[in-house]
């Protein structure tokens, strides 16, 4: 019994990603983001149990791809499609422009192939290569977010633009699979000397989240990405 345990969590992300895709559809970003993000919470604990269980299987790794796929990769995907629908709408747009919703979809493919590429990767698992899909679908919602739902957002005009979108859509797909190297986020102890970047970067995310809301988790990933650029390179990978 105990071996389905980490596929029965990891289905609860699944579910998630699937009920945050009807959301997207209804447009409500914000329901979409949170169920995300507790998928996201599953597919933490799902690798946890299996390593506590003793019960890590092929088939769970290709369950929580798949799973992760929906989740991170799908609803993301969607959240772009139907925001760039909805503002190209809003104008006359020219012939070329009522196709720029579906460049939405390089997201999706981005997730597919850096999750594939995982599945056949031997390296090991402590620092990641690329963007973790669960990173780039939450800075890309935080994005949404704030096109939804902070208009007082200095800015708020450049990024409720289809350009805009398009070029996250484009660097999407290149931080999911560029060859970077970026600190794994798990802690295998709580001293600073070892941690110090991951408690940095928590503490980071925490301040920017409580100062600017949404635009504070874009800004958090973006911090990441910079951070691990200066800090000594791990020489395991994880997904």
């Amino acid at each position: 019994m105990k071996k389905h345990i980490p596929n029965l969590i990891t289905s609860l992300n699944l579910v998630c990603g699937g009920i945050a895709c009807i959301f997207i559809l209804d447009g409500d970003f914000l329901i979409a983001s949170i169920l995300v993000l507790i998928g996201i919470f599953f597919d933490f604990f799902d690798g946890l149990a299996a390593r506590m269980l003793n019960v890590s299987s092929a088939l769970g790794l290709q369950l929580d791809s798949l799973a992760d796929l929906v989740t991170s990769g799908l609803v993301p995907t969607l959240g772009v499609y139907f925001m760039l629908n909805e503002l190209i709408t809003e104008k006359q747009p020219s012939q070329i422009e009522f196709y720029f919703p579906y460049l939405a979809f390089l997201i999706l493919i981005g997730s597919a192939y850096r999750l594939a590429k995982f599945n056949i990767d031997s390296r090991q698992t402590s620092a990641f290569i690329g963007l973790p899909t669960p990173s780039n679908a939450l800075l890309v919602l935080s994005i949404l977010l704030v096109i939804r739902y902070q208009e007082e957002f200095v800015f708020h005009s450049i990024i409720a633009n289809s350009y805009f979108l398009i070029l996250l859509s484009i660097g999407s797909l290149f931080l999911l699979n560029m060859e970077v190297t970026l600190f794994g986020l798990k802690f295998k102890s709580l001293k600073l000397q070892e941690n110090w970047y991951r408690y940095f970067i928590l503490i980071l995310a925490l301040a920017l989240i409580g100062l600017f809301a949404y635009l504070g988790v874009f800004l958090s990933i973006i911090a990441y990405i910079i951070l691990s650029v200066f800090i000594p390179k791990e020489s395991t990978i994880t997904k």
